[in-house]
């Protein structure tokens, strides 16, 4: 009787402590993965930095006896959320490209070890950087993930939340905050996503004294794809869109379908039904679609916001699939181009 009485104070005392210190549960082209979702950390040990902490992802629980220090990430998104908040992974997949599109805002050191490619990484050289934690992505790492837990304890997070259970933005601060607290630093992911917000407002002040507030847009990643120009148009579901809400623009593109990652591949043949709008668009110097591609197309030349110059290039290397780093660069590049 009596070890049950301690069992059951010291389960109460648990479930105290967690309430007070979880986070807010929320239920990629980047990775070309499927949805699933993940909640923010719990930290049963809210006293102190070093003890055991307890978190939460897609998979459900994962515990580790004191925060980690040296990490190993597979998606690139978690990478810019380790690097915003002073951490550098001890190894990462495919340096290269990471370097070459996701923001320089969050700059991988050359020390990091590249591990292959995010959705087949080299397990013998995870093994051998001895980390105390790994960070996958779902589903692109699903099918190596016990080997990767026999390695050292895995946390797997979707970029991509499924209809009805949140947006791509709410699932990023999640993420965040669960990797804040799996490397003991909670303080300063708090500071990370404050300061974002103070930025949001100061940028909101910007845009109202360039009498651009409240704006409404559609915003596209344009590229080329087997000598076609093809469109991204992205929904209120994804990250972009719901960075630029957080500074009073209003996304005009309403597809008829849920879009899971968060935008509509579409042509030239869909911008009429939103033509009244503002154009803010992404593309890459050497692939402009809309300077070659759509230079004599009667339909894009027929569109209300190119006959009144409202079309907005932003900066080629913004990336909109990221963490709050990324949002932050897109809120720059937007109240830059506009305000200009």
């Amino acid at each position: 009787m009596h070890k049950r009485f301690l069992s059951v104070v010291m389960l109460i005392v648990v479930i105290l402590v967690a309430a007070g210190c979880g986070s807010n549960n929320t239920t990629n082209p980047a990775t070309n993965s499927e949805p699933k979702s993940n909640a923010a950390a719990e930290n049963t040990s809210s006293e102190t930095a070093s003890g055991p902490i307890v978190l939460k992802d897609s998979k459900g629980e994962v515990k580790l006896d004191k925060p980690a220090q040296k990490v190993v990430v597979l998606e690139w998104t978690f990478t810019e959320d380790v690097i915003a908040l002073g951490v550098q992974p001890v190894g990462n997949a495919d340096n290269e490209n990471y370097k070459l599109y996701v923001t320089s805002e969050a700059p991988l050191d050359a020390s990091v070890t590249d591990v292959g490619t995010r959705d087949e990484p080299n397990l013998e050289t995870i093994a051998a950087l001895k980390p105390d934690l790994i960070i996958a992505n779902a589903p692109s790492n699903e099918a190596i993930y016990d080997q990767l837990k026999s390695i050292a304890p895995t946390l797997i997070f979707s970029l991509y939340p499924p209809e009805g259970q949140g947006d791509q933005y709410t699932l990023m601060e999640d993420t965040f905050k669960t990797i804040a607290a799996a490397l003991g630093k909670t303080a300063e992911g708090d500071k990370v996503l404050a300061d974002l917000d103070a930025h949001y407002a100061d940028a909101k002040t910007k845009l109202a004294a360039a009498g651009k507030e409240g704006l409404n847009y559609v915003l596209t990643q344009a590229y080329s794809y087997q000598n076609a120009a093809t469109m991204r148009l992205f929904t209120d579901n994804s990250l972009a869109v719901q960075t630029l809400d957080r500074i009073g623009l209003k996304n005009d593109w309403k597809p008829d379908n849920f879009e899971s990652y968060g935008f509509s591949t579409s042509t030239v043949e869909a911008l009429p039904a939103v033509q009244d709008t503002n154009l803010l668009y992404i593309v890459q110097k050497d692939d402009d679609i809309f300077t070659k591609t759509l230079k004599d197309n009667s339909v894009w030349n027929g569109l209300t916001f190119v006959k009144e110059k409202r079309t907005y290039a932003l900066d080629s290397a913004t990336w909109v699939f990221g963490g709050p780093i990324s949002s932050k660069v897109i809120v720059d590049e937007v109240v830059k181009t506009l305000t200009k």
